[in-house]
């Protein structure tokens, strides 16, 4: 590392922020990182851990507002809006439902493919440095589908991303056993995506933590931003403030997941993010362990092997910055696992206290990366929603090539944080 780098401030300590860290410091930047949490919890420890070139698809997509209306009546279904009185929460929602069509789909499916993809190959650099200690495994990823009506509906998407560039193969329920036969399945078929990983996030996070102490990079877990000063007529951030503490920065990075919206608001800045809250449970001896990662596609839930263990999660809770927990919520999770997998029963559950975090989520399904336009130092790199741990890497990187003033191959023209 150069003496000669850019002071960095990122506040967030989350996958995003602390990638964003780590490539920053790559370049020879001076970093801090200024996190509210422990370095232990959040959103980006305990989530599927999936890294999905196959979600090429944003959330908002045609036909997501129906589904959603139609999942709202059933309390232990993927989806769930809290009903509350709030502008917010509304504005979203339209936002949300316009974005929905089919060529924001279009236009989104690149820049997320590309994402994926170079986030992908990140992830494979970063395993070869600290000697793959967070467990990444190449062996694809399965859409599993109980009826035929899915895997059909499953088969378009694999049409879409084998146009993209992006392999996937539609497997009958024979071909799908033959692919992981170390369990027992009850499905009409699945979608293989073999480009897709999974390993274990917190590991992850532990991983990158240890590679700073060479990086030089500073952690400053437990501390809260409080103000912000600005210079130069509100278009320059001077310093920040954690307690009794100012600190002075050439540049600063938004990195602060579900919360961004409430710092960025100090600054007179308007993120238009809702916070989705989703929930696991981990199986320390389960009955099976898949060999490949899935998703229950009807259900919503994911099914992620980590070591000798097993984690099941899903749903996406529309309720504010709340983590308390919904047991009908956790409940409908529960379920759909031995549906699938039928060596699975109910009662393997009992006694798992679930895991809660809260995902951060843009009105069109994309992040939001890249300068304000009111602030000429500062970046803001949040609203990735499900993703946020598959686009860690390659967001991170972006960050950097921003603060270092290089061109990037991927063209974030849609990830303007201004543009809502």
């Amino acid at each position: 590392m150069t003496n000669d780098g850019k002071r960095i401030v990122i506040v967030g300590g989350g996958v995003i922020g602390l990638c964003s860290a780590y490539y920053c410091a790559k370049r020879g930047h001076r970093v801090t990182v200024i996190d509210a949490g422990d370095g232990e919890h959040g959103c980006s420890h305990g989530n599927a851990g999936m890294i999905v070139p196959s979600h090429f698809t944003p959330l908002a997509a045609p036909g997501m507002v129906a589904l959603g209306l139609k999942w709202m009546w059933n309390p232990e279904s993927p989806f769930w809006i809290k009903p509350r009185l709030s502008w917010e929460l509304l504005d979203w929602g339209l936002k949300f439902w316009r974005s929905a069509t089919a060529e924001h789909v279009r236009r989104s499916a690149v820049v997320l493919r590309d994402m994926h993809l170079a986030s992908r190959a990140c992830f494979e650099e970063i395993a070869a440095e600290c000697g793959n200690d967070f467990g990444l495994v190449k062996k694809g990823l399965l859409m599993l589908c109980k009826t035929q009506h899915a895997l059909d509906e499953e088969a378009e998407t694999a049409k879409a991303a084998n146009e993209l560039g992006i392999p996937a193969q539609v497997l009958d329920a024979r071909q799908t056993a033959a692919l992981d036969p170390a369990v027992r399945m009850d499905v009409a078929g699945s979608v293989y995506f073999p480009k897709d990983c999974h390993l274990s996030p917190s590991a992850f996070m532990r991983s990158l933590r240890k590679l700073f102490e060479n990086l030089g990079v500073t952690l400053r877990d437990r501390s809260e931003v409080t103000r912000w000063e600005v210079t130069h007529g509100g278009r320059r951030i001077a310093t920040v403030r954690c307690g009794d503490e100012v600190i002075e920065a050439d540049e600063f990075v938004l990195a602060a997941g579900s919360w961004s919206p409430e710092l960025a608001r100090d600054l007179g800045l308007r993120l238009l993010m809702q916070a989705g809250k989703g929930y696991s449970l981990t199986l320390e001896r389960p009955r099976e362990l898949p060999q490949i990662c899935s998703i229950l596609t009807e259900a919503r839930v994911a099914v992620t092997p980590m070591g000798s263990s097993l984690r099941v999660g899903g749903t996406m809770e529309i309720a504010g910055n709340d983590t308390s927990i919904n047991p009908r919520r956790v409940s409908g999770i529960i379920k759909a696992m031995p549906a699938y997998f039928p060596e699975f029963r109910v009662e393997d559950f009992t006694g798992l206290k679930p895991w809660v975090g809260l995902r951060p989520c843009s009105p069109d399904g994309l992040p939001f990366l890249g300068r304000s336009a009111n602030h000429e130092n500062l970046i803001i790199a949040t609203g990735h929603a499900m993703m946020g741990l598959s686009l860690g890497p390659v967001s991170g990187r972006l960050v950097s090539e921003i603060v270092s003033g290089e061109q990037s191959e991927i063209d974030v023209a849609m990830l303007a944080p201004g543009r809502w």
